[in-house]
């Protein structure tokens, strides 16, 4: 049988176990590792971890697994709490000898394995790192077995979790297993202001949350008319402004008077474009437009000049 393990934070990962251990939900188990053993508490148990498994692609036979030794034992248990409450401290110190070493890199948490004979160390940085000097000062300081895993910033928000702007826990320290990247056209295709406050989480970078409606504003879109093509008028010419996607809505804004937008429907913009590629000129849009209003010049012209690109 199969159950997936939680260890400290976001780290899961599956282990096989005979039948007879019968285990449940929430109880701390001691698992086989490369080294020692580890200790964890099983979150999942069933038939729904051959789906878990599935969701997260593991495709590792049930017999190449790591298997879960029995249930923890108080001496297990002590252990333990003995080796996270050691973690607090061992940061601290890690990161000054990281400091002393000039080493350009963020050290972020500190796993302990459960035997307390080996940690990992989890860090941030901009480029690659040589921290073989590192690694060899704490093994010396504090007796272990060091392994160091470079994580995303994405994943650093995840590991240390946290409150959304929604009022919900982070989607990536709640659910997200796959982290994808957020690009500046996402939020340019969902016509959100360039505000680098508001669309940024936690970890600096565009929210992961920007792509989950980002398909289906591509294929609304589909429906509307290029909106590089410039409405004419006996008035005069009128260029494209923004789209109301749900309400099916175009904002055009005569050249002349880029301040008093006009609100007009898409297909009305369709019969306008066909009318001007039919060599005919309407009266006005005027006589087209559902809703008119005045240009918010804090997310006008001046706001489309936001650089997004260092949030990706």
């Amino acid at each position: 049988m199969v159950a997936e393990v939680r260890f400290k934070n976001d780290r899961k990962d599956f282990y096989s176990y005979p039948s007879e251990l019968e285990l449940i939900e929430g109880e701390l188990v001691a698992v086989e590792t490369a080294i020692g053993h580890d200790i964890g508490i099983v979150c999942m148990v069933g038939s729904l971890v051959e789906k878990q498994r599935k969701r997260k692609g593991s495709t590792c036979p049930v017999g190449e697994l790591k298997k879960i030794y029995r249930r923890a034992r108080i001496a297990d248990v002590e252990k333990f709490i003995e080796s996270t409450r050691l973690e607090e401290r061992t940061l601290y110190r890690s990161r000054e000898i990281a400091l002393n070493l000039n080493l350009d890199m963020k050290l972020n948490d500190i796993e302990y394995q459960g035997d307390k004979t080996k940690a990992i160390f989890y860090y941030t940085a901009d480029g690659r790192v040589d921290f073989r000097e590192l690694i060899k000062k704490l093994a010396e300081e504090f007796h272990i077995r060091v392994e160091m895993r470079q994580i995303g910033f994405r994943q650093e928000s995840a590991k240390l979790g946290g409150i959304g702007s929604c009022g919900r826990e982070l989607c990536c320290s709640s659910w997200i297993t796959n982290f994808q990247s957020v690009t500046t056209n996402v939020a340019r295709i969902q016509q959100l202001s360039p505000n680098p406050q508001k669309l940024a989480g936690q970890c600096g970078k565009l929210k992961c949350c920007l792509n989950y409606e980002y398909d289906t504003y591509v294929d609304a879109l589909k429906s509307f008319p290029d909106t590089h093509i410039m409405l004419k008028t006996k008035k005069g010419d009128a260029t494209y402004s923004k789209t109301d996607v749900f309400k099916g809505l175009m904002w055009y804004s005569y050249v002349f008077d880029r301040n008093n937008m006009m609100a007009i429907p898409a297909e009305k913009v369709k019969e306008i474009i066909d009318m001007n590629n039919k060599g005919k000129l309407p009266e006005q849009l005027e006589d087209y437009a559902f809703i008119k209003e005045q240009r918010n010049t804090e997310y006008g012209e001046e706001g489309q000049n936001v650089d997004l690109s260092k949030l990706e």
